[in-house]
């Protein structure tokens, strides 16, 4: 069973398509199977920002470590009138803010968490 330890927030910037703009994002730590640690990163971007990008379903965090981490969008969300995404890409009928998650499990000791993810550092655990 996972054991949840902290969150925090972090400042960075997104990358789509090569176009960069600042955000702000939220990472969740949680203890693993062994000795690793599983980060939830969660970010939010307007949707006609990315759509203007020609963001599809995926573009990078680029966090306050300077760490490039691909978010996702999930598509495979429905909408209240029917209409589904296609192909599982964002478009215009999506919600105006869009939520962009990413799972990372490859640190594996405290000094990979914290050289990777500082937003940790003095948050409580």
């Amino acid at each position: 069973m996972e054991k949840h330890i902290v969150k925090a927030d972090g400042n960075g910037a997104i990358d789509v398509n090569g176009q960069v703009s600042p955000v702000t994002y939220t990472v969740g730590l949680k203890q693993g199977k062994g000795r690793s640690y599983e980060v939830d990163i969660r970010l939010r971007a307007p949707r006609d920002w990315l759509l203007q990008r020609g963001f599809e379903r995926d573009a990078v965090l680029i966090s306050q470590s300077g760490a490039r981490i691909p978010v996702y969008h999930d598509g495979g969300s429905h909408h209240d009138d029917g209409n589904y995404h296609v192909n599982g890409r964002l478009g215009p009928a999506d919600t105006i803010s869009i939520e962009l998650t990413a799972r990372d499990d490859s640190c594996t000791s405290e000094v990979d968490l914290m050289r990777k993810y500082p937003e940790f550092d003095g948050a409580d655990a």
